[in-house]
């Protein structure tokens, strides 16, 4: 069974011998009206939230709590408040149960989520990891060698979503907001520039800058500019921010040899990105591999799986060992 609280969803997943059996995810509005998630409001969320939703869980997968072999928790990154939770929850778990306890890198385990369902990619693989806090490049050799060979020297890309839809007066989460108003835009409408970073990295502040100086300057001339012309902005944002993207990933395929493309994070979950990785992979005929929609997100299914291959592997945590809100690959 694995638990996963690393920010605002509680969620808990039953998986046997690599195949998901139940992801059950509790989501939390209240941080809609802040404009952004509010680490003491999450974390007294998922106290409330945890019992429930890992029994829920366990109803899913038609699994009792005695059958269970090993329980797996995000470990880090993330907010420590919410980490906390869940990671003395599944601690508790595994003393009162006598299991072993698997702890889990949040990050890897968007990686591996890829590994959820078939079609599966073959070792090695390139990971695009995109979400609220990280945009990276992932070398994976293997489910417990991975190497990030290009990541964000500033902002992420699902934060650079999120800021420019709030420049704009969107609500939060601005990002699936974009998303579905760029369905109906031109992506061509308005120009904004790419960032030169050498190498594999990536940079986004510098187009949340030049987003809120254009908007600025229109609304100067027109105050009803950005409500005239949504669909337009919102496509155009996004068509820069996917083509930031996979560029980047492009230029590590070449690289590296490495053709077989996956994506994971948040941010896989938009459509553009998601057309455009799969048209990318036409393009040069490389395999493409993207996770259903419901792994793309915070999930526990993540969690699980890679807590399944660690549990083969027999890597075990120990019961001293703490939540943390950073960590290193």
């Amino acid at each position: 069974m694995a638990i996963e609280s690393s920010c605002d969803e509680t969620s808990a997943s039953v998986c046997r011998d690599g195949k998901i059996l139940s992801n059950y995810i509790a989501n939390q509005t209240v941080h809609e009206q802040y404009g952004g998630v509010v680490p003491e409001l999450a974390s007294r969320a998922h106290m409330q939230n945890i019992v429930p939703v890992v029994d829920l869980a366990l109803k899913q997968a038609n699994v009792s709590l005695p059958e269970i072999d090993a329980i797996a928790y995000t470990q880090a990154p993330g907010l420590i408040g919410s980490l906390l939770v869940g990671s003395q929850f599944a601690r508790s778990l595994a003393i009162a149960m006598d299991k072993p306890l698997i702890a889990v890198h949040h990050m890897q385990a968007h990686v591996l989520a890829n590994l959820i369902g078939d079609p599966q990619p073959a070792f090695p693989f390139l990971c695009l990891t995109v979400s609220g806090g990280h945009t990276q490049i992932v070398f994976v050799k293997s489910p417990s060698d991975m190497e990030v060979i290009g990541e964000t020297l500033d902002d992420a890309a699902g934060e650079a979503f999120d800021k420019t839809a709030k420049i704009m007066g969107l609500s939060y989460p601005g990002g699936p907001l974009i998303d579905k108003y760029a369905q109906s835009g031109n992506p061509k409408a308005f120009a904004f520039a790419e960032p030169q970073i050498e190498g594999l990295d990536f940079s986004f502040s510098g187009l949340k800058t030049s987003v809120l100086y254009f908007l600025q300057k229109q609304q100067k001339e027109n105050p009803d500019f950005v409500t005239k012309h949504l669909a337009d902005i919102c496509a155009s944002i996004q068509h820069r921010i996917v083509t930031i993207l996979l560029n980047k990933l492009k230029k590590a395929a070449l690289q590296t040899g490495c053709t077989r493309l996956c994506m994971a994070g948040g941010v896989s979950a938009n459509s553009g990105l998601r057309k455009g990785l799969k048209e990318l992979g036409a393009q040069h005929g490389w395999e493409v591999f993207i996770p259903d929609f419901e792994y793309c997100t915070d999930n526990a299914a993540m969690i699980a799986i890679t807590g399944y291959y660690k549990y083969l592997a027999g890597t075990f945590t120990p019961l001293a060992e703490s939540a943390s809100a950073r960590a290193t690959w």
